[in-house]
């Protein structure tokens, strides 16, 4: 899986992207919990649930129906993200979704319950670009983890800020084509 410090790049690049007019500051810290929710199975363990099981590491909390339900909970909860209901579901599951879309990337575990509950089949992705982390932190903090950080740059890091880059110029593009202030707001 990428680390914890990676899975948010995912909200705050479409953040950076749309713009503070689009994304609120509530609804970016829900969409920045929201994409490492999914790491939050690593729990099971304690509780003797086999990796492979459907509740285990990379089940059914990397599901795209997990991915919905957070969504769903989130577009519930949008005046509390000073957002809508549509906006505050699409955030949230663009957010989570991809969770379990980059762990499939990397060269390690058992793939990920993508569809569950249609198929417990666990998904990789046709190329394994990003290296696997380290479950425990002492073994994070090692050369291994460097190498993790590394390729989480190169394969996530990097993709997602130019992606935000691009989608921000268009927007600014566009928004100047209309004449409205690159914030987004109309002029006073």
């Amino acid at each position: 899986m990428p680390t914890i410090l990676t899975h948010p790049v995912v909200p705050l690049a479409m953040a950076m992207g749309l713009g503070r007019g689009a994304i609120s500051q509530r609804l970016l810290t829900a969409g920045v919990v929201a994409s490492v929710l999914p790491d939050l199975d690593v729990v099971a363990f304690r509780f003797g649930i086999p990796y492979a099981a459907d509740l285990g590491h990379r089940g059914f909390s990397h599901s795209l129906l997990f991915a919905f339900m957070v969504a769903v909970i989130g577009a519930s909860w949008s005046q509390l993200f000073l957002s809508t209901p549509k906006r505050s579901f699409w955030f949230l599951f663009v957010a989570t979704a991809p969770h379990g879309i980059l762990d499939a990337f990397t060269n390690g575990g058992l793939g990920i319950a993508l569809l569950w509950p249609w198929t417990s089949e666990r998904f990789f992705a046709p190329v394994q670009v990003i290296e696997v982390s380290p479950l425990s932190l002492s073994n994070f903090l090692t050369w291994r983890g460097v190498t993790v950080l590394w390729s989480e740059i190169l394969w996530v890091w990097l993709p997602f800020l130019a992606a935000a880059c691009a989608i921000a110029a268009l927007r600014r593009l566009v928004l100047r084509s209309r004449g409205v202030p690159a914030s987004g707001r109309a002029p006073d």
